[in-house]
């Protein structure tokens, strides 16, 4: 199978020059690294080409890495119901480089795009409709990036007075605990109930 996966990536690299950047086999799936620029040519030729027949999209998400100079890896799975494969490819991106929007291949892609600008901020060239999904109107950020606080930047709460809901910056209720997260057993400079019964013995 993975003889099998490898052939495929060389026959696809070999037939659009310059788009594929790397083809790899790992846990039995094929993932090919494609030029951002050459994203839709490669997309086209997996769905069209008799030798791939990637017609079912299966989603598009994103990767989110700070420290890179282009931060995000978009990625899309792909299946061939005729040759029993499926394949992901993926490509870098930046806050400001758009992606070409896979709508016009697969109709799809559209609320998958729209939730990868929600939540990481990736921009899709050529959406019909790109605007948030998941979040409110007026939010602030985008949530599955790295770098966004895990408590957010406002709450939201219905005010029983101004009969509306209103958006308040976030309060914590109590300071950040410290933990361990060592076993009970191992590694902590305290005494745990029952420490003095053992030192009895010693």
């Amino acid at each position: 199978m993975s003889a099998e996966l490898e052939a495929l990536g060389a026959r696809v690299s070999g037939a659009l020059p310059g788009a594929v950047m790397e083809a790899k086999v790992a846990f039995g799936e094929l993932t090919l690294t494609v030029a951002r620029e050459r994203w839709l040519d490669v997309a086209t030729h997996l769905r069209d080409d008799a030798d791939c027949l990637f017609v079912n999209f299966i989603d598009v998400t994103a990767a989110d890495y700070p420290e890179r100079a282009e931060r995000f890896e978009v990625v899309a799975h792909l299946q061939s119901p005729k040759h029993n494969r499926r394949i992901r490819i993926k490509t870098p991106a930046s806050e400001e480089t758009p992606v070409a929007s896979l709508t016009a291949l697969y109709p799809g892609a559209d609320w998958f795009e729209r939730e990868t600008y929600d939540l990481f901020g990736v921009i899709f060239s050529g959406h019909p409709d790109l605007r948030r999904i998941m979040t409110d109107y007026g939010f602030d950020g985008h949530p599955l990036r790295k770098d966004f606080p895990m408590t957010g930047f406002v709450e939201v709460r219905y005010d029983d007075e101004q009969k509306r809901v209103v958006y308040e910056p976030v309060r914590l209720t109590q300071e950040y605990r410290n933990f361990d997260f060592l076993s009970p057993w191992e590694g902590v400079q305290y005494d745990l109930p029952g420490d003095e019964k053992a030192r009895g013995q010693s």
